[in-house]
């Protein structure tokens, strides 16, 4: 009799044990997955950012190449953004592997009025966003610039 106590006062033991590590160990496992998909969000926040700075820099550059040619260049919005070919891209939505690039414009006149994008503008408002899909869900990046012919 003494004995089969001692078996089930152990077994009690041995069940609580096993209990206190599975929570242990699934603790682990949702810190572990949710600094993962932490990591890999933040991965692709940055790079969505560089992205988003690239375009940024790339419309500088075509401004800088000449004002008239820039603002007829552009149109309202889209992944094309009018007739520029984002930097030998070939206006495609797609960048990276997981990203996809939009972009939209206002031009101004010099009292802030919107008018159409041709020699008549004095300034550009360029909005140029980054999104992407993951398990997290949807996301977007979005970098904003005003564009004004500083050469005059």
């Amino acid at each position: 009799m003494k004995t089969i106590l001692i078996l089930g006062q152990s077994l009690y033991e041995v069940v609580f044990a096993i209990g206190i590590a599975a929570i242990i160990i699934t603790g682990v496992l949702v810190v572990s997955t949710t600094s993962v998909r932490n990591s890999t969000y933040s991965k692709n926040n940055s790079q969505a950012t560089k992205y988003a700075q690239e375009e940024m820099e790339w419309l500088r550059g075509q401004r800088d190449a000449g004002w008239d040619s820039f603002v007829t260049n552009i149109d309202t919005g889209g992944c094309t953004a009018g007739n520029f070919s984002w930097g030998g891209l070939g206006g495609n939505c797609t960048v990276g592997d997981i990203y996809t690039r939009t972009a939209n414009f206002t031009c101004r006149d010099s009292a802030g009025g919107v008018v159409m994008c041709d020699s008549t503008a004095s300034m550009v408002d360029a909005s140029v966003s980054i999104s992407w899909t993951d398990a997290q869900g949807d996301h977007i990046v979005t970098s904003v610039s005003k564009f004004t012919d500083w050469n005059k």
